[in-house]
């Protein structure tokens, strides 16, 4: 596993303590999304659609460390929007790794390289690069070309520097596996010290809504991707999460595992559904209706989801809470991923991802959008 171990002690020893003080619901990690601004306009990002008005407010510093304190979760992932277009992302970070949380600030590291003067090496810290597959792949996914090589040029810099760098890969429905298996040998070449994966969940307000995965399909495909890994690489997640991909361990979605808080406040009840939002973190858990959402409950927007936000936290509570969760979690990480996977069998295969698309591709330019807001000019192919 690419997670440090003091990383995982800390969370062994939070859980236990819920335990102990017999809480029932309580969260892993607290999603902290202190912007929406973007400097990219993904066709498959749900963020960016918001309105001028709301893509130009950020959090405040203060507001974060408030947001941080009345969740208590020992890890808090920043993501966005994009990061490091907030003015005080590094007074931010500075604050949450004073309360020694640890920080993932998710980027897609086209203002990475620049920022790294803003920020210290430190075990609390690290730097979670998007990157959606190998080059070609990526830069279709993200609708500009050029930001796969930013990316990893970033990513040389910040490891030569000391910073802890994982990356956190979207999957989508025609990837090709021998390509993206490629892709996981060259991050691994490359020196990250982790990566994780996590099949796209449909935003309904995305541009392209053709490539997000069923549930099925993205069994098939994690089984494909994971064939014979055993240490092959080093993923930054569970080896329950992963297993649960595979289709080879049922779980339940754990919603309350990640809460958002964001410039709109509390999402009800996870990022991934536009149901509003609450004014403070205990009225999200004390108000919200939880057994109306995960697969069980029969909400059909949950029915296909297999998304890390609400999986990951099952993984985790399985893995500490149960003696057969854990021994199969020592198991796992002892014998390595994939190598009891029966390779699926489909009528016909996947179809890869065609240049005739109809996907949004970046081409030089900008265009303003909002006063004070620039986005990219997007010309389709």
């Amino acid at each position: 596993m690419g997670v440090p171990i003091s990383q995982m002690w800390t969370v062994v020893r939070y859980v236990a303590t819920q335990r102990l003080r017999r809480v029932r619901r309580y969260p892993l990690v607290l999603m902290l999304e202190p912007l929406y601004r973007c400097n990219l306009a993904c066709a498959g990002c749900g963020k960016i659609q918001h309105p001028a008005e709301i893509l130009r407010q950020h959090l405040t510093p203060e507001q974060c460390f408030a947001a941080v304190e009345s969740c208590g979760a020992p890890i808090v992932s920043i993501p966005g929007g994009e990061p490091l277009l907030h003015p005080q992302i590094d007074t931010i970070v500075a604050g949450l790794v004073a309360r020694k949380k640890y920080v993932y600030l998710c980027t897609n590291a086209l203002k990475l390289e620049e920022a790294l003067p803003r920020f210290q090496p430190t075990k609390y810290l690290a730097f979670s690069v998007h990157l959606d597959g190998p080059r070609e792949e990526h830069d279709r996914a993200v609708c500009r070309e050029g930001t796969y090589d930013t990316a990893v040029r970033a990513i040389r810099a910040a490891l030569r520097q000391g910073f802890r760098v994982t990356t956190n890969t979207t999957l989508f429905a025609g990837m090709h596996v021998d390509r993206m298996r490629a892709f996981f040998d060259d991050m691994m070449a490359l020196g990250v010290e982790g990566m994780m994966i996590s099949p796209g969940y449909s935003y309904s307000k995305a541009p392209d809504q053709h490539h997000f995965l069923q549930r099925e399909q993205t069994q098939q495909l994690i089984r494909r991707l994971l064939h014979q890994a055993g240490h092959r690489w080093r993923f930054n997640q569970t080896p329950l999460f992963l297993e649960f991909l595979q289709g080879n361990w049922q779980a339940e979605c754990t919603p309350w595992g990640n809460p958002t808080y964001s410039v709109l406040g509390w999402q009800k009840p996870c990022y991934l559904l536009d149901e509003g939002f609450c004014g403070s973190f205990a009225e999200l858990m004390a108000d919200t209706q939880w057994q109306q959402y995960g697969r069980a409950s029969g909400n059909p927007r949950c029915a296909d989801c297999m998304v890390h936000c609400g999986y990951e936290p099952t993984a985790v509570m399985e893995t500490f809470h149960s003696w057969r969760g854990f021994w199969r979690t020592v198991r796992l990480s002892l014998f390595g991923i994939g190598r009891g996977n029966h390779l699926p069998q489909w009528d016909e295969p996947v179809p890869p991802m065609e240049t005739t698309l109809e996907i949004p591709l970046v081409t030089e330019g900008t265009a303003v959008a909002g006063e004070g807001l620039r986005l990219p000019i997007i010309q389709r192919t």
